[in-house]
């Protein structure tokens, strides 16, 4: 991954518009019923459509069985798959190999002591994306809740690490993050919403243009 933006949890034709005309690289579709940025099969057949060739499709998925899997790649055809749940090494890998569609595998990362689960996930995913770990309280969503981790763990990771930062980053840090961590992928999803689930054009816009500077510096 080098220099991407991803604006995950697109749940509308105008919002989607936003991001892709802002230039993002991967546009995601959140597929889980609890999130408020869950999207149907038909709407997300809709958007996807919208989306095709003009910036790689990603479906987030939870958990999820094969048979959920497989109606949202028949249904949305997506270019990537992310796995935002408990999936261990060898779930990722089978559900990489069943679905021949490349796997983005999310960690929660709180501590030193999670990146240590970085090497297997990285032999079983195509790519990773660190996140922040969901507060630990009963209902909390396994991403998108604005919380961002301490980036100074990230400080020293092997550079053969290819790695996708997620996680409270917005329009007014995510330059900062870039600058600390040097990843060459960011990720967004309710920094850039003006509610939950209620993406703001004029966010979206702000968080690419500041990522795409902090890259241009990082490549000076």
């Amino acid at each position: 991954m080098d220099n991407l933006v991803k604006i995950c949890g697109l749940s509308t034709p105008e919002t989607l518009d936003a991001a892709l005309s802002a230039g993002a690289d991967w546009v995601g579709f959140v597929r889980f019923a609890r999130g408020p940025r869950h999207v149907g099969l038909d709407l997300g057949r809709d958007l996807s459509g919208q989306a095709k060739g003009r910036a790689l499709r990603v479906v987030l998925l939870v958990d999820a069985e094969d048979a959920d899997i497989a109606d949202a790649v028949e249904a949305l055809d997506p270019d990537l798959l992310q796995l935002h749940g408990h999936e261990t090494p060898e779930r990722v890998a089978a559900i990489r190999e069943r679905f021949g569609r490349p796997v983005v595998k999310a960690l929660g990362i709180a501590d030193s002591s999670d990146l240590a689960a970085l090497a297997a996930y990285g032999e079983a995913a195509d790519h990773l994306l660190l996140d922040a770990k969901p507060p630990r309280i009963p209902g909390s969503l396994p991403g998108g809740n604005g919380l961002s981790f301490d980036w100074r763990l990230l400080v020293g990771l092997d550079p053969g690490v290819s790695f996708m930062l997620s996680g409270g980053l917005n329009p007014d840090n995510v330059a900062e993050a870039i600058r600390l961590t040097g990843s060459r992928a960011v990720d967004v999803s309710s920094g850039v919403e003006a509610g939950p689930g209620i993406k703001d054009p004029s966010k979206i816009e702000a968080f690419v243009k500041a990522a795409r500077a902090a890259f241009a510096a990082q490549n000076r």
